[in-house]
């Protein structure tokens, strides 16, 4: 059977339409909440022509000519945004046309607002978990309260963004129910009434998970993810599912970060523009957003933080590009199962905030009391007192810590051995940020070991470095196996059954766009033989573990008695991965960026965040939230995305 594309919807007007036609700066508090120049509108959404609701919502309120009211509304009665993004089964649900009454109030309100004002109001825009909590218990918010600002800024801004693929239809709901189990007495932990967002290869029983691919877009998951059933459990509300690349990055080799058949392109909130290069103007943005998790929203404020996933990179290269905390675990510490996999030799989920104490709070839930049955390596580590990170957010954690830098490819460039080349090395802008941030260190009482570099990167063996090991089967072999077994996890939910009916499947249905790219790795997965190919694959793990763990970052951290390397950026992913150590990323600046090949005359380069990250051995989840929640409290250096509060 092949898929029939459904017609390209018309182009949606998003609710800053709307508020371009209010021509006043004000601020009217709504439930408590409070967003910049915002004020009330009611509208009435029906899904499924049978459940109607009465949303309220902050619009954000800019110096227009306010005759374009009319003309604004009535545009939005024809069309209102959001549409593709909600959940339902089995197909997506429609916002319906707003009757004239409503449009009418809704002027109404508008033309009123400008006199209204509070004082007391909350501002979700970069606001913690524990702001959040505590505007809760004061009775100043409530979940609800949260949820609908929430929708606001991604009604507002996600046609510049692109950060959602699906939207919780069941979310105003549960916020109701945690609500009255406040009112009851009842708090699940600092998760309770949270908003978050969940990577799209997630397990979600009640919202389609899609993974990016079309052959499952209509996917609804039989069971949770395990992470999926701790958030709630603890409280939380899960608001929507990101956008991501396309099967974590592994249909195809050069599909842009954060594109998938099914979301897109995501755009970087720190420069939503697209590429205007020749051969990369394809709708891609022309600053990168990271791969393959995404943290658009969380940037954003769309909510309170989002789960991502990481096999090499997908995590911390996301979190950077988006100005974030993230903490990358050591691969066990959360359970995988119900995620989308490409390899459990490398695959875990993490958490992606704005600040480290958020990344801590939500770090301890989705890592659960017990190991979970259905993923054996949950026993690797064993979780904190209480599964409470938030137990190592010491103020003065930097105090006596020793850390290493490891000067050679990741800072200076090094010559590969029985080749005439260099590798690795900082730009200069980016080795003053680094220059900085060991400064910043050595004033708060860190000992810096300079250099401290990893042993396989100056190896001169060829056999035994890690810039000539060449390259592994791991990933491949890993997606042939994991993949598989993951379909058969899903019974006859399952679109396909097999990855090869998958390729096929993409195949026949490419004119409804599920190959823009091609699909080279999976085709290459699907190649291995589980059989033939089990000796290569054994041999490239041990040599992956060798070179990256024992003889790479284990060794550098004995031999200098270390409690943390330092990488610039989320340049130490890639070590850090194979073995499946653990990474705590923080956002510290903003640098120049730079373009190759040049952008057109005219078209002016933003700055790209940048950020630093603390790695360590195995199951160092506790000392690297101490170093790193130290650092970020010492230099508070998150900027949100300009223009978007």
């Amino acid at each position: 059977m092949t898929h029939t594309p459904p017609p390209f919807p018309e182009q949606s007007i998003s609710l800053s339409s709307v508020a371009d036609a209010i021509g006043c700066q004000c601020m009217k508090q709504c439930y408590g909440i409070r967003l910049a120049h915002g004020l009330v509108i009611r509208i009435d959404v029906r899904v499924n022509d049978s459940i109607s609701k009465q949303l309220d919502l902050l619009v954000h309120c800019v110096p227009v000519a306010l005759h374009a009211a009319i003309n604004a509304f009535w545009r939005f009665r024809q069309r209102v945004t959001l549409s593709r993004y909600l959940s339902a089964t089995p197909s997506m649900t429609m916002f319906r046309a707003l009757p004239s009454q409503i449009l009418l109030l809704a002027t109404l309100l508008i033309l009123g607002a400008c006199a209204s004002s509070s004082d007391e109001a909350f501002d979700i825009v970069e606001a913690t978990i524990l702001e959040m909590q505590e505007a809760m218990e004061d009775g100043r918010v409530t979940s609800r309260d949260l949820v609908e600002a929430y929708l606001l800024r991604i009604a507002v801004y996600e046609d510049q963004v692109n950060a959602v693929i699906t939207v919780n239809k069941n979310a105003l709901e549960e916020a109701d129910r945690l609500d009255r189990e406040r009112a009851d007495g009842q708090t699940r932990g600092p998760l309770h009434g949270i908003p978050v967002a969940l990577k799209d290869n997630v397990h979600t029983s009640d919202i389609r998970t899609t993974g990016g691919a079309i052959a499952f877009e209509n996917l609804m998951p039989p069971y949770d993810a395990t992470l999926t059933a701790n958030l709630r459990e603890a409280g939380a509300i899960i608001l929507a599912k990101t956008v991501m690349t396309e099967l974590a990055n592994f249909t195809a080799a050069g599909m842009p970060g954060n594109y998938s058949a099914v979301g897109g392109y995501g755009m970087n909130p720190y420069d939503p523009r697209r590429d205007p290069r020749d051969g990369r103007n394809d709708g891609r943005p022309v600053l990168g957003v990271g791969g393959s998790s995404s943290g658009i929203g969380t940037a954003m404020s769309f909510w309170a933080g989002n789960v991502g996933t990481e096999t090499s990179g997908s995590i911390l290269s996301p979190a950077n590009a988006n100005m974030l905390a993230g903490i990358k675990p050591t691969v066990g510490r959360i359970s995988r199962w119900g995620v989308i996999p490409i390899t459990g030799d490398q695959d875990t989920a993490g958490p992606m905030t704005r600040t480290v104490a958020d990344a801590a709070i939500m770090m301890g839930v989705l890592e659960g009391i017990e190991p979970d049955p259905n993923d054996p390596a949950t026993t690797t580590c064993s979780p904190p007192p209480e599964n409470d990170y938030t137990a190592y957010l010491n103020i003065g954690g930097l105090q006596g810590a020793r850390i290493g830098i490891p000067r050679a490819m990741y800072y200076d460039s090094v010559s590969v051995p029985g080749q005439e080349v260099y590798r690795g090395g900082l730009p200069p802008h980016a080795r003053g940020v680094m220059d900085e941030v060991i400064q910043i260190l050595r004033d708060q009482g860190a000992t810096i070991v300079d250099p401290a570099n990893i042993p396989s990167v100056l190896d001169p063996d060829p056999s035994q470095n890690l810039m000539t090991a060449g390259g592994s089967s791991v990933l491949f072999y890993g997606m042939k196996r994991d993949f598989n077994t993951w379909l058969a996890s899903l019974g006859d939910a399952a679109p396909v059954s097999t990855l090869t009916e998958l390729r096929d499947w993409n195949e026949k249905n490419r004119h409804a766009g599920t190959l823009k790219y091609d699909q080279l790795r999976l085709d290459q997965s699907d190649e291995i033989d589980l059989e033939a190919d089990k000796a290569q694959y054994e041999a490239d793990r041990a040599r992956d573990l060798l070179l990256n763990g024992e003889l790479g970052i284990d060794a550098a951290m004995a031999e200098h008695n270390l409690d943390a390397l330092l990488f610039p950026g989320s340049s130490g992913a890639g070590i850090a991965a194979r073995p499946g150590y653990p990474t705590v990323i923080v956002p510290f600046a903003l640098t120049p960026s730079e373009f190759d090949p040049a952008l057109p005359e005219g078209f002016e380069a933003k700055p790209r965040p940048f950020g630093v990250s603390f790695t360590g051995n195995a199951c160092s989840e506790p000392r690297l939230i101490e170093l790193a929640y130290a650092f970020e409290q010492a230099t508070t250096r998150r900027i949100a995305p300009p223009g978007m509060n």
